[in-house]
């Protein structure tokens, strides 16, 4: 056989080269690369056929609420296998849905509510993937193989308590920290290693919630913030000492959105009593209400979506509303077209953002996956709510969808489901 020639290997590499360049981000954890809601899209089209989006596959699963993670060519999430006491961690082909691995445990949940399966979503970090399930397990494993690095049960040899809807907090690494939100004594939050499992450190006495933290840097310092049952609260990284907390007591302990972070402001949105504002201050251990407001910013499960000074929640009974962060003033509902208004409202929104790294965020469009299954194109800016495309991809369901490559990744009770989003797909 004749070697290659250059004049052949060029185009060919070229193709290589724009196909990586081009290819649009995984999404490695709870809510995406930068764990706010963001992914950098490839040209989506603008509707989906009148069929929907073409299933690239479907494979089956157990019940659960975890959301999907994807990460170098593969689809992870947990579930609950059925006629089962196990919880089970999965790994499948990003291109087919084979199964690739999988890792099975015991795991007894009594009298659980909602307790058909793990609710947190699997973090993949560096080589490992990271979950807790539901009663307390944390688990380290190869992410290629699925071999057990190190593992914890934070109930039976920690003295964590599981709390009436399970642990639903990601875990979230940080250098070589991966931090879990259980509420052990002395610790509402703990840091471990994350490649050898040594505990680092456990910071705050605030019971367990169940919204995963985010870190973010101010005044020249990253730090960890979260939303417990009784307070806002920020850590620091290094030891975990507290910086500041503000208090914020909820009913049923049901501090559950992920907050987020701009502009110097923390946000966090509660179904009971609204939403919280607080403004930081100039140095990492200072901070204040900056407002509060309690009619039409209530949310329950949703992280919201923010860009340019605006800010839009799902709140539980007037659908999506548009305010500004800084001051906490609404400017429209969608009266509950996006989804239909109920008892535990649910919706997860994504921006598509610019494909460049250091790109404007300019477009005003984002993507939804519905508690009914339906996939949904929609526009959001400060004028109002508008509608593109929508179509129905899984059955019921309350797990966040992962969004990498050219497809959005979904999940129900019975079943997982690779669709495709580019323009090629369009009428």
């Amino acid at each position: 056989m004749l070697p290659m020639s250059w004049k052949t290997l060029i185009p060919i590499l070229n193709i290589l080269l724009f196909v990586t360049s081009t290819r649009a981000e995984d999404w490695p954890r709870w809510r995406g690369v930068r764990g706010d809601g963001t992914w950098r899209a490839p040209a989506i089209a603008p509707k989906f056929p009148a069929a929907g989006p073409p299933v690239v596959w479907q494979a089956p699963l157990g019940p659960g609420y975890s959301g999907i993670s994807v990460a170098a060519g593969r689809v992870y999430t947990m579930d609950r296998p059925k006629d089962s006491d196990d919880e089970r961690i999965v790994c499948l082909d990003e291109t087919i849905g084979q199964l690739l691995w999988e890792y099975r445990y015991p795991a007894t949940y009594g009298k659980l509510d909602y307790g058909k399966g793990p609710r947190c979503t699997v973090t993949v970090h560096d080589g490992r993937v990271y979950t807790l399930g539901a009663v307390g397990h944390v688990h380290c494993l190869d992410a290629g193989t699925g071999k057990v690095l190190w593992s914890k049960d934070l109930v039976k040899d920690h003295g964590a308590k599981v709390p009436e809807w399970g642990f639903a907090a990601s875990v979230v690494t940080e250098g070589d920290r991966a931090i879990v939100h259980a509420g052990l004594p002395g610790g509402c939050y703990s840091a471990y290693d994350r490649r050898s499992g040594t505990e680092l450190w456990r910071g705050g006495d605030d019971p367990v919630g169940y919204g995963t933290p985010i870190v973010v840097e101010h005044a020249g310092l990253r730090q960890l913030i979260g939303w417990t049952p009784e307070h806002i609260v920020a850590h620091r990284l290094d030891d975990g000492g507290l910086l500041w907390k503000y208090p914020y007591k909820i009913t049923y302990g049901v501090s559950i959105a992920t907050p987020i972070f701009h502009n110097g402001t923390v946000l966090v949105c509660g179904y009971w009593h609204g939403s919280r504002a607080i403004k930081l201050g100039p140095s990492p251990d200072k901070a204040d209400l900056l407002w509060e407001e309690n009619r039409y910013l209530r949310g329950l499960m949703d992280q919201p979506l923010y860009r340019r000074g605006h800010v839009y929640l799902l709140d539980k009974q007037y659908g999506i509303v548009a305010f500004e962060l800084a001051k906490g003033e609404k400017l429209w509902t969608d009266d509950n077209r996006l989804t239909p208004r109920g008892r535990n409202p649910q919706v997860s929104m994504v921006w598509l953002g610019n494909t460049e790294p250091n790109g404007q965020d300019d477009t005003d469009r984002a993507i939804c996956l519905n508690e009914k299954g339906e996939l949904i194109l929609i526009r959001l800016n400060p004028d109002g709510l508008t509608e593109d495309s929508r179509a129905k991809i899984v059955g019921e369901t309350w797990a966040h969808p992962a969004y990498a490559g050219e497809c959005c990744f979904a999940r129900d009770d019975e079943k997982i489901v690779c669709v495709k989003l580019t323009a090629e797909t369009a009428e």
